[in-house]
């Protein structure tokens, strides 16, 4: 989406390097990709902040995949909020920007008027990459604790990869000068860089979980100390901008550190559904399992989740009846 009031770096993933700390990390403003993701549904508030903060986190996350490659977020709750899902498509070539998609699942008449993340209730945060055709996805799973989904991810990455990493996200509906209201957002990854044999202590965190102390001793827990409390101090209009470019930012943060920038990468929204994809996913249904999705109007009609697409099909073409057509 591009209108008046966009700014170069928004929608971009910059990453960067703390050459003193050994720390490597990205910021993100996630600001038009946002918008189309949340104009898809009408969520309630609560509802909204789990999937700006879950989009966030995986455009962080996701940049690390390879071109064409798929990063996923899922997480799964027993509360009022069953399900948010995310997708990161990786770039199909050099220079091309990475794809975002996202949403949730929820029953309405559940929310109460606690937190965001209380609506989960318990359950679990996962990660899947998906390499492509002929490849077994990979999956990782934590538990649903800490707080907020981006505290999820970080005891993620310190018990499946033993690596210290931290998330300062904000988000929220902005109004700029001469434009019209939208979202904007933002956050900062910091990862120490991985060793080549990690020493792990016994785990500190809640629910038998490890933290960065378990990780890193020495030299290199006090640079993590160091970078984390330098994090500390961004204000939320910092992170989002629009004022001040990601570059600036890391020099306001981290000017003592050594930071290092590589190439922007630059994000949009995007959906991989397709009248293909629903008749394909409806091929193996026999002929009276599909007279049973059979609408008023006679046709099987499909939504999707993800961008709000809607599809109609005359049942006589679909699984098994239009194998016999």
């Amino acid at each position: 989406m591009t209108i008046a009031t966009q700014i170069a770096w928004d929608d971009t993933v910059l990453p960067f390097q703390l050459d003193r700390s050994d720390i490597r990390g990205r910021v993100v403003r996630l600001d038009g990709v946002l918008d189309e993701v949340l104009s898809k549904h009408d969520y309630p508030a609560q509802i909204e902040a789990l999937v700006a903060e879950a989009a966030l986190l995986t455009a962080l996350i996701g940049h690390t995949i390879k071109l064409r490659w798929k990063l996923s977020l899922q997480i799964r709750g027993s509360g009022a909020v069953k399900l948010i899902a995310t997708d990161y498509y990786g770039p199909t070539d050099d220079g091309q920007p990475a794809r975002i998609r996202a949403y949730a699942g929820f029953e309405a008449a559940d929310l109460t008027d606690a937190p965001a993340f209380e609506q989960l209730g318990d359950g679990y945060f996962a990660i899947l990459i998906d390499q492509g055709e002929g490849t077994v996805p990979y999956q990782g799973i934590t538990p649903i604790a800490g707080g907020s989904l981006s505290k999820c991810a970080e005891t993620y990455f310190a018990q499946s990869e033993q690596l210290p990493t931290r998330f300062e996200l904000s988000f929220g509906r902005s109004h700029l000068p001469g434009g019209v209201e939208g979202w904007r957002a933002g956050g900062v990854m910091l990862q120490h860089m991985p060793k080549a044999s990690p020493s792990v202590g016994e785990p500190s965190g809640d629910a038998g979980l490890l933290t960065h102390a378990d990780i890193l001793g020495g030299d290199e827990g006090d640079n993590w100390l160091r970078a984390n409390y330098l994090l500390d101090t961004v204000e939320d209009l910092e992170l989002i901008g629009p004022n001040v470019a990601p570059t600036e930012l890391l020099v306001r943060l981290f000017h003592e550190e050594g930071p290092r920038v590589y190439d922007s990468q630059p994000l949009t929204f995007g959906c991989t559904c397709s009248e293909t994809k629903v008749r394909d996913a409806l091929e193996p249904y026999p002929a009276d399992e599909i007279a049973e999705m059979v609408t008023e109007n006679g046709l099987v009609t499909a939504d999707c989740q993800f961008c709000g697409a809607h599809y109609e099909f005359d049942p006589t073409t679909l699984g098994q009846n239009g194998d016999d057509a």
